[in-house]
């Protein structure tokens, strides 16, 4: 499908579970990214540089596994510098949407038609794998990554330096509700975390060449060892993950003006209107989202004051 990468980007799972476990349930991975010279400080600094402002996200590494969002820390670096700087700057960062780089988009297509084969498909779309998105994380020693959920599932890969995951199972919506689902979907990730969720765990301890699967929506915690960390997330969205996302999205807005509706699926004939009505009105203003600016001002009317939180002044 894509040329040749320098080094070929393979997952790989025991115990058969590429077939057994996804896409339910987290488990572990090996790859043969480590090394790739896409994923080096130098290159991942270019890629800072050329990146639009609002796809980059960074801030202390002091955080707590259940970090209030409003007290984050910042870094007063700008984006090239922390990468730059890395082994020192007390930093998390991470670049969104990598895939907007041709290079990325090769890389990350190469990794997930590996995984589509193991599985015995023969592309990307036989696989279901589409609205593949890319987004790569560099820490410093002794980092922490808040407990968050994401709107989307994910191969997890470790490139440099050691790392603790641990991933939680809320499947049934007790570590956080319909209404909490939706604020992280729409406008912050960060989940409230406490030790009764312990039970609902796994952690995986990765170094390089390492990684894990990650379902839709499961909460996790990430946490840095004693050196820098470069770290990948090849994501994906299936139109079922669309679909609920856009109805999470549109529900949160619901809520916002003192409407809070029923979860997606529990009254599908309404799901259907507020999609049509949802995804009408996002393919009129889509197109505005090229201006880096009138994605900020976009966020902000949807989403509220705080919406461009990683933004700094």
């Amino acid at each position: 499908m894509n040329a040749a990468s320098h080094v070929a980007p393979v997952i790989m799972a025991s115990n058969d579970s590429l077939n057994r476990d996804f896409p339910l349930k987290p488990f572990a991975i090996r790859h043969m990214l480590a090394g790739h010279p896409l994923l080096t400080l130098p290159r991942i600094a270019k890629l800072a540089s050329d990146l639009p402002r609002d796809l980059i996200e960074y801030n202390s590494g002091a955080a707590n596994i259940s970090q209030d969002p409003d007290k984050v820390q910042s870094v007063n670096l700008d984006p090239v510098e922390v990468v730059n700087r890395i082994e020192t700057a007390g930093a998390w960062m991470v670049l969104k949407r990598i895939e907007k780089s041709p290079e990325y988009r090769a890389l990350l297509e190469d990794t997930l038609l590996s995984v589509a084969r193991a599985r015995g498909f023969n592309s990307l779309a036989e696989a279901g794998f589409s609205q593949i998105e890319g987004f790569l994380f560099v820490s410093s020693p002794n980092s922490t990554t808040p407990f968050h959920l994401d709107g989307e599932d994910n191969f997890f890969v470790q490139i440099h330096g050691d790392k603790t995951f641990a991933i939680f199972d809320n499947r049934d919506g007790a570590i956080a509700d319909n209404a909490q689902v939706e604020y992280c979907t729409t406008k912050h990730r960060n989940v409230p975390y406490n030790d009764s969720f312990k039970s609902r765990g796994v952690e995986y301890h990765l170094v390089g060449g390492d990684g894990c699967y990650v379902p839709y929506q499961w909460p996790h915690w990430v946490r840095t060892a004693d050196s820098y960390s470069i770290s990948m997330a090849v994501t994906w969205k299936t139109p079922e993950v669309r679909r609920l996302n856009d109805l999470h999205t549109f529900n949160s807005m619901l809520r916002g003006l003192g409407l809070p509706q029923a979860a997606p699926g529990q009254n599908p004939g309404w799901d259907a209107v507020k999609l049509a009505v949802f995804r009408t009105s996002r393919s009129i203003i889509e197109p505005l989202r090229k201006s880096e600016t009138m994605r900020r001002v976009l966020r902000r009317i949807a989403l509220g004051k705080n919406a461009n939180y990683y933004l700094k002044a």
